[in-house]
């Protein structure tokens, strides 16, 4: 594909032919094999991680993100014998990889990314594995004024005010299942399009907008102290707009 005349990108061709391309990769290796099994007890990814961690770093020193930051995961396909290949139903590709990663919202460039290898032996007992993921990907970018953007899979209100005490806000969208959210919400349908919001001391906002007939949005937002509403048919509240622009 990086090599088709119509799709490819121009400076695969131009940097060597697909051949001398296809001959590397099958040659390539980027670990010893001598000490492969130490390593491997202490490390699930050794076989990559040194070359990964490298990618990494290289990734934060060449480019500086804007404002709005983007948290998810990306299925890579793959379907190797190794202790963390996942299976995920819901993937066009049923298994692979995992990686939980960081991007930047306007240029769609990574900013930081690393694998999902199972239960993490570092992680504090009273820490959730969102929590901890969200934390360990923004730590290179806290206490600079950014935002960020994730789905309900990592939102927690204990995410929100742990970001905003690192001059980090935060706009997600958050399941009314949540501890956090009163039942009422779960269970009240208000009229199509209509908005309600809630605010507490800590400066959180609680957008709950009526986008279908049967099911509600609700957004949890450290950023939006106001929330204006869209004059358009949906009449899209600021935080929702934001949301689906980030």
């Amino acid at each position: 594909m990086l090599w088709n005349v119509n799709w490819g990108p121009r400076f695969c061709p131009d940097t060597m032919s697909r051949n001398r391309f296809c001959e590397i990769m099958r040659y390539l290796r980027f670990d010893l094999k001598r000490t492969r099994s130490q390593r491997l007890q202490s490390d699930k990814f050794a076989l990559a991680s040194e070359v990964w961690q490298r990618f990494n770093d290289n990734c934060f020193l060449c480019y500086g993100p804007g404002k709005n930051i983007t948290a998810g995961e990306q299925l890579f396909p793959s379907k190797a014998r190794c202790r963390f290949t996942q299976y995920m139903a819901n993937k066009p590709d049923k298994f692979g990889t995992k990686f939980w990663m960081l991007v930047d919202n306007d240029t769609k460039y990574l900013c930081n990314a690393f694998p999902y290898l199972g239960k993490d032996e570092l992680r504090s007992v009273n820490e959730s594995l969102p929590d901890s993921i969200v934390m360990r990907l923004m730590s290179p970018y806290l206490n600079k004024g950014r935002n960020i953007t994730t789905d309900n899979f990592f939102t927690s209100a204990n995410l929100a005010r742990t970001l905003k005490a690192k001059d980090t806000s935060f706009v997600e969208t958050i399941s009314c299942t949540r501890r956090e959210i009163p039942a009422v919400l779960a269970m009240e349908r208000a009229p199509l399009h209509e908005t309600t919001l809630l605010r507490n001391g800590d400066g959180a906002t609680l957008t709950v907008y009526q986008g279908k007939v049967n099911k509600n949005v609700l957004l949890l937002s450290m950023l939006h102290n106001t929330t204006d509403i869209g004059t358009n048919r949906k009449k899209l509240p600021e935080t929702v707009q934001s949301y689906n622009k980030t």
